[in-house]
C-alpha cells in the first residue's frame, strides 16, 4: 500500500528525509488544515489524487499519470539528447515528470501523437507487439505507391503489420502533418505494430519516398485538432486501456 511520505517525496521531487522533515516540522496540512505528521498513513490507488499543504501550497498529490503530447518535427523521443531539443522537456511541470516514460517513439522528423505514462505495466502492453494496438498515420510521398500484396515483406523480411492504407485527398490530412512541397500523393496508414522506422520502410517498399509523417491515433487515442504543437494535456490510459489482451 502506497504510503504518504512515498507519495509527497514522488510528487514534489523531494527524498523520503526531506520528507520526514517537512511532516515532523508540521509543515504537512491536510485540506481542512490538520496536521499530518505520521508518513507512514496509507494512500489507496483507488481512493484518487491526495490533496496536501506544504508550507500553505496546495499540492495534488497523484499516483500515476499519463499524458497526450503533440510532438513537433525537429523533436527527438528522448529524456537528453546532445544535439536536438527533447519531447521530455516539453513536458515539464507536469506532476511524476521524473517517472514518466513514452509510449512508443517518433522520430526527429515525424510529429504527431506521443502518449506518455509512469505506468510501466501498461506501457509494456500498449508496446508489446502480442498486444497489436493499432497505430494510424498521416503520410506524403514523393511520387505514387504501389497497392501493398497481401503478404508484404520488407527487405529484412518482416512482414508488415499493414492493417489498411488508402490514398487520400491532401485537405483531408491532419493539420499536424508537415505539408512539404515534394508531397505529391497523401495517405492514411494503420498499422499494428510499431517498429523502427516501419511507415517509411514499407512504403520504400511499394516504390515511395515518405517525406511528410503524422502519428495520429494510437488505440482509441486521438490526436485533437486543436492542440498545439509542442503542447499536451493529461489523459487517464489506464480507464481507456482498461481490460487490454493479447491479440490471438
Amino acid at each position: 500500500m502506497p504510503r504518504l511520505d512515498a507519495l509527497i517525496a514522488r510528487n514534489l521531487g523531494l527524498s523520503r528525509r526531506q520528507v520526514t522533515r517537512l511532516l515532523r516540522a508540521g509543515r504537512v496540512r491536510d485540506p481542512e488544515g490538520q496536521r499530518l505528521d505520521d508518513g507512514r498513513t496509507p494512500c489507496r490507488p483507488c481512493d484518487g489524487p491526495v490533496l496536501v499543504e506544504v508550507d500553505d501550497q496546495t499540492h495534488t498529490l497523484y499516483h500515476r499519470r499519463s499524458v497526450r503530447l503533440h510532438k513537433p518535427v525537429g523533436v527527438v523521443t528522448a529524456h537528453e539528447d546532445r544535439l536536438h531539443p527533447t519531447a521530455y522537456a516539453l513536458l515539464e511541470g507536469t506532476p511524476l515528470h521524473r517517472e514518466l516514460r513514452g509510449v512508443g517513439r517518433l522520430d526527429l522528423d515525424t510529429s504527431g501523437l506521443l502518449l506518455w505514462t509512469t505506468d510501466g505495466t501498461l506501457l509494456h502492453r500498449l508496446t508489446h507487439p502480442r498486444y497489436a494496438v493499432p497505430r494510424e498515420y498521416h503520410v506524403g510521398v514523393a511520387g505514387d505507391f504501389r497497392p501493398p500484396p497481401d503478404d508484404l515483406r520488407l527487405p529484412d523480411g518482416e512482414r508488415a503489420g499493414i492493417v489498411s492504407l488508402s490514398r487520400r485527398e491532401a485537405t483531408t490530412m491532419h493539420p499536424a502533418l508537415r505539408r512539404s512541397p515534394a508531397a505529391t500523393v497523401h495517405a492514411s496508414i494503420v498499422l499494428r505494430t510499431g517498429r523502427f522506422h516501419e511507415v517509411r520502410r514499407i512504403f520504400a517498399a511499394l516504390g515511395a519516398e515518405v517525406v511528410d509523417l503524422c502519428r495520429v491515433r494510437f488505440g482509441t487515442v486521438t490526436l485533437p485538432e486543436s492542440l498545439p504543437a509542442g503542447e499536451h494535456d493529461p489523459i487517464d490510459l489506464h480507464a481507456i486501456f482498461h481490460g487490454l489482451s493479447p491479440v490471438t
